[in-house]
């Protein structure tokens, strides 16, 4: 990943760090804003909206301009039923053309319209890849904002579990100036301390990471941010409303298009078992000239018209094999496309069910976290009155730390599936 060592040092080395809060609607507006990937996708509808022409396509007259002027030296020797003799050494002489073509096609077995009309699906199809590509970059922005949240709240939970070990820590050091305490429980708190701080050290490097993949996708080094979102989860989702507009979903409009392009390309190949016909005009001027010999000027000019037509006869067959490989290059596409929508819908399945299942853990896991937090703050009461042994209350601790931590990973897990289902259905804040 770009620049991710030299922004890792900046991040935690920087005085200011943290200072700024970055909302989700910024984080995606930058990244539609200065993402590389859609860049390139916005060029490309750019070029495709160029092409997309009837010249192109073959269907405007075209004119052509030549002039060819030729000098050279010749030798002449000449006998005439006249009994005249002419012969000359380097006899100079010089030939001009000059003329203006145009040509206009008339027929070509509607090849022109077929290919038009490629170019205006090449446009469409070029537009979807944009839309799927947006689609997919603010899904990943999310993501990657949602993961920074989940390691802040991690860190949040540490810090708080360190909280506790310092206060357990407080508690032996003065139950030892009146006597009630060894060092060995003293040691042990402060091992227990000397722990948490390396798991919050680690933590901090955990989510300094997870800053750095949300910064590459939104394509900046301004580190200088903070998020203080927490995950809240859309619980009114159904599964018939996504499943309802999967056919509308950019992926899948991409494989529609391209079936539409190989129809039109297979309709351009049919086109060559049709006669041509071309009507061509013109203005010819020819001029001549001689310095010996029987003709020492000759000069001609004038317009022109005609009419060319080019009849396909026999070619060994291949146009019949190149429309058969167009035609089956089609149905290809239309197999990518029902390919594409089966696994779409099996994606949302999937997801609904990962949607709907953490759901119900969450709700759980919400009322096991209040009571773990409420276990810790009474044991560790029970504790400052020497009602509860250590053994308990780094149970408590423990166990709160790890309830805090399935909290955050279902309430993340829930955000993930809620965003796939929103993409899938094309539901996403854009």
């Amino acid at each position: 990943m770009r620049r991710c060592l030299v922004i890792l040092v900046l991040m935690i080395a920087a005085p200011g760090f943290g200072q700024r809060v970055l909302t989700l609607r910024e984080a995606i507006d930058s990244a539609l804003k200065n993402n590389l990937d859609i860049a390139i996708a916005r060029t490309d509808v750019e070029a495709t909206v160029v092409n997309n022409h009837i010249s192109v396509a073959g269907g405007i007259p075209s004119v052509t301009g030549t002039i060819n002027s030729q000098e050279q030296v010749t030798a002449v020797n000449q006998k005439l039923n006249s009994g005249q003799e002419i012969n000359r050494s380097s006899a100079a002489s010089n030939s001009t053309q000059v003329g203006i073509t145009a040509s206009m096609l008339v027929f070509n077995g509607w090849r022109v319209v077929a290919t038009k009309k490629r170019l205006e699906e090449l446009q469409k199809l070029s537009e979807a890849q944009l839309a799927a590509q947006i689609l997919n970059v603010v899904a990943n922005v999310m993501l990657s904002y949602y993961d920074v949240v989940r390691q802040g709240d991690y860190l949040n939970t540490l810090d708080f579990s360190l909280t506790l070990a310092k206060k357990r820590l407080e508690i032996f050091n003065i139950r030892k100036e009146v006597g009630l305490a060894n060092n060995a429980d003293i040691f042990q708190a402060q091992i227990d301390v000397n722990t948490i701080l390396q798991n919050i050290a680690s933590q901090q490097l955990v989510l300094s990471q997870a800053k750095i993949d949300l910064m590459d996708l939104m394509d900046t080094n301004d580190s200088s941010f903070r998020v203080s979102d927490t995950i809240i989860v859309d619980e009114t989702i159904s599964l018939q409303p996504v499943l309802e507009v999967l056919q509308r979903n950019p992926e899948v409009l991409v494989a529609e298009q391209q079936v539409l392009v190989n129809e039109q390309l297979a309709k351009e190949t049919r086109a060559q078992r049709y006669p041509a016909v071309r009507v061509n005009g013109g203005y010819n001027f020819n001029r001549n000239q001689n310095a010996a010999g029987l003709t020492l000027l000759n000069q001609s000019y004038g317009p022109f018209i005609g009419l060319n037509v080019q009849v396909p006869i026999f070619n060994g067959g291949a146009t019949r094999r190149q429309v058969k490989v167009a035609e089956i290059n089609t149905t290809i596409a239309r197999l990518q496309k029902e390919n594409v929508l089966s696994s779409l819908q099996s994606a949302a399945l999937r997801a609904f069910e990962s949607y709907r299942n953490t759901l119900i853990q969450l709700q759980h896991e919400k009322e096991n976290y209040e009571l773990s937090r409420k276990l810790v703050d009474l044991t560790l009461q029970r504790f400052s009155l020497s009602v509860a042994t250590i053994i308990e209350v780094r149970e408590a601790q423990r166990s709160f730390e790890e309830t805090g931590f399935r909290l955050v990973n279902l309430a993340y897990a829930a955000k993930v599936a809620e965003i796939e289902l929103k993409r899938l259905s094309g539901n996403l804040p854009l």
